[in-house]
């Protein structure tokens, strides 16, 4: 602001960190999962949020094409990547990641190029939906093993109503902890 051209003051705007946010980050670190802020807005903003979260990393000022660059880049260093999004300018990325997650508070190119969309903008909402992922590969892996124990056909056909049931057993017991 000026008065009579001298300046008098200024406005600054930022976004308020949601309290689930703090939550969400240490349960991830907790399951040894990397997190990486990637933004378009301002280092200083950027690198205020991802120190008081305590993430691993930020990018900041990143036009769209730029976050579709580096979520390519983690791919071919072999990284797994969960981006969540909910902007046009994430869309691209969106597509590109191994998963993506748009926020339902979002637009709406954001939802259709992302694999998943969050009804509530929580960020515990991705914990417990990364979690559960892991939980359920882990439980598809314990059911091929238990499929894939060598047998004579004879005893394999006796197994096999053995098997159903254990593979209901095992998926019942699917349960996600955000401990």
């Amino acid at each position: 602001m000026l008065i009579n051209n001298e300046p008098a003051g200024f406005i600054a705007l930022a976004d308020q960190i949601r309290p689930e946010s703090y939550e969400a980050i240490k349960t991830l670190h907790q399951h040894q999962i990397k997190t990486t802020l990637l933004t378009g807005d301002n280092k200083i903003v950027a690198e205020g949020v991802a120190r008081e979260l305590g993430m691993d990393n930020y990018l900041a000022e990143v036009l769209p094409h730029q976050k579709l660059e580096k979520i390519k880049e983690l791919q071919t260093k072999g990284e797994f990547v969960a981006m969540t999004g909910d902007g046009v300018n994430d869309a691209p990325a969106l597509a590109q990641a191994d998963v993506g997650i748009a926020v339902g508070s979002g637009s709406d190119i954001a939802a259709e190029t992302a694999g998943i969309v969050l009804v509530n903008s929580n960020p515990r909402d991705i914990v417990s939906l990364i979690l559960f992922g892991k939980a359920t590969y882990r439980k598809m892996i314990q059911n091929l093993l238990w499929q894939g124990i060598l047998l004579s056909p004879a005893a394999g056909a006796a197994l096999m109503s053995l098997s159903t049931i254990v593979v209901a057993i095992n998926a019942s017991l699917l349960k996600v902890k955000q401990h």
